[in-house]
């Protein structure tokens, strides 16, 4: 079967069960209809039966030819009053008389009976009702019912048939179900056409939203969808489709900038590095300089080493392949280490530096990860912070984590960049107009690598003084109310 659309599948099922629910409303409506008709008639009927099966018994009690004519003459009188056929039988159930419509009563000295069933019914109930054909009386379907005759000792002597095809009862049922079924098929067109409108509108959003898909696989992430469709579902599927387009738009300016960047920083070291050894090698350097110049590829080469495993980095975290192997260490000491690699660069800036440290603080990570997570922090810090201003280190015990805060004056952060501060690619205003070759990696890989240890991160800029903060769990041993190891 092929494919088709949500509006067409939608308003199909409406159809069916629109369809289906007014045929079964129809069917219902109809049976009663039919059964009260039934009812009625038959009620009707069993008032005459009984009334002429009573002067039957009347009649059977004499023997007079006048009674017996005036009796012809009353069931011939409510035959034709009545337009009903009246039969009178035996007990065996053998015609005796007959009245038709027109009120001509006859008397049968041939072996006419009514059906056995009809006959069989009356001995064992004392009554007889059907909607149906008996041959005797007529050939088209109609009203029957009947009645024994009993005599003073409860002996059936005789048995009452009367017929009628009432057509006025019929007709009634007929032109009931003629006027239901008129009202039917006009309030299924007016609600067949309220359901294509509905139908319409529902899927409208969709057929939006659709539309808009399409612009974005063609890389145009501008295109926004309407967020008020009066329909809770598909509201929010429409802001969460907004929401989506516009992390779809950063992405892409983001991955932009990523790209012109990293190829900046590339280019940087590469071209340094190439001019300085085509120099070495068409002799523009003198050989008393070469160890000055070959200090400064080293320096490029573990620049460009620095970017590589950035970016190896961030490709680990993104496809959830970055192991860590923990390790009780020595935090304190490792942060320490940290901070005399910059010794140079701290000088340079002539800044004031506060270092607060416990002692043996060990912490469960791996050290090779949160080396290059607290290296990309005091990086940041030295090279964001003003000439001659405070750096401040801390780290200490709370509870069953290891506290680290470092912090740096300098301009802040604005609000605008703090909420995407560790997203990946993303550079603050201050980081452009600062640090021109960053390619935006090295917080979201600090804040991925702290998460995976299962710490948390923050970030506070304001007062002119930037803080970053992160948690680590400690060591068993470090925990509190551990027994000290020898």
């Amino acid at each position: 079967m092929g494919r088709r659309s949500f509006f067409f599948k939608n308003y199909v099922t409406h159809l069916v069960l629109i369809v289906c629910a007014f045929t079964v409303a129809g069917g219902v409506f109809y049976y009663q209809m039919s059964n009260y008709a039934l009812a009625s008639k038959q009620a009707e009927l069993r008032t005459t039966v009984q009334s002429l099966a009573e002067q039957t018994k009347l009649m059977q009690s004499t023997d007079s030819d006048i009674i017996r004519q005036i009796f012809m003459l009353s069931i011939g009188r409510v035959a034709k009053e009545d337009v009903i056929s009246v039969c009178v039988t035996d007990a065996d159930g053998v015609i005796q008389m007959a009245a038709d419509t027109n009120g001509t009563v006859a008397e049968y000295n041939r072996q006419y009976a009514m059906p056995a069933s009809a006959v069989a019914q009356v001995r064992e109930t004392g009554s007889y009702a059907e909607v149906g054909q008996l041959g005797v009386i007529g050939a088209q379907s109609s009203y029957t019912v009947g009645t024994s005759v009993l005599d003073d000792s409860g002996q059936i002597t005789a048995m009452v048939f009367i017929n009628t095809q009432d057509a006025a009862a019929a007709g009634t049922v007929r032109h009931s179900t003629q006027t239901l079924v008129l009202i039917l098929v006009v309030t299924l067109v007016v609600a067949l056409i309220i359901s294509f409108i509905l139908s319409q509108h529902m899927t409208r959003p969709l057929k939006v939203m659709a539309a808009a898909a399409k612009e974005f696989a063609a890389g145009n992430f501008e295109v926004r969808v309407p967020e008020d469709n009066h329909c809770y579902e598909i509201d929010e599927l429409a802001t969460s489709f907004n929401n989506m387009a516009r992390d779809l738009d950063q992405l892409e300016e983001l991955t932009r900038g990523f790209i012109s960047n990293v190829s900046h920083e590339f280019k940087t070291p590469m071209t340094t590095i190439g001019g300085f050894v085509d120099g070495m090698i068409d002799g523009t350097i003198p050989s008393d300089q070469r160890d000055k110049y070959l200090h400064i590829i080293a320096e490029e080469t573990r620049r460009l080493s620095r970017m590589v495993n950035r970016m190896l980095d961030a490709a680990k975290i993104q496809s959830g392949e970055l192991i860590l192997n923990p390790a009780p260490m020595d935090f304190s000491e490792m942060t320490a280490q940290i901070l005399l690699s910059f010794e140079q660069k701290i000088e340079k800036k002539q800044l004031t530096v506060e270092c607060d440290l416990e002692d043996r603080l060990m912490v469960m990570g791996d050290r090779d990860h949160l080396y290059r997570a607290v290296y990309n922090l005091v990086d940041n810090a030295v090279k964001f912070i003003d000439d001659g201003g405070r750096l401040c280190l801390h780290a200490h015990p709370e509870g069953t984590f290891c506290a680290f805060s470092i912090s740096n004056t300098g301009t802040v952060i604005s609000e605008e960049d703090l909420p995407h501060i560790f997203d990946r690619f993303y550079k603050a205003d201050r980081s452009r107009s600062m640090d021109k070759t960053g390619a935006g990696l090295g917080l979201y890989i600090v804040k991925n690598i702290i998460n995976l240890h299962g710490g948390e991160i923050a970030v506070r800029s304001d007062g002119g003084e930037t803080e970053f903060s992160f948690t680590l769990p400690l060591a068993p041993a470090q925990l509190p109310g551990s027994k000290p190891q020898a």
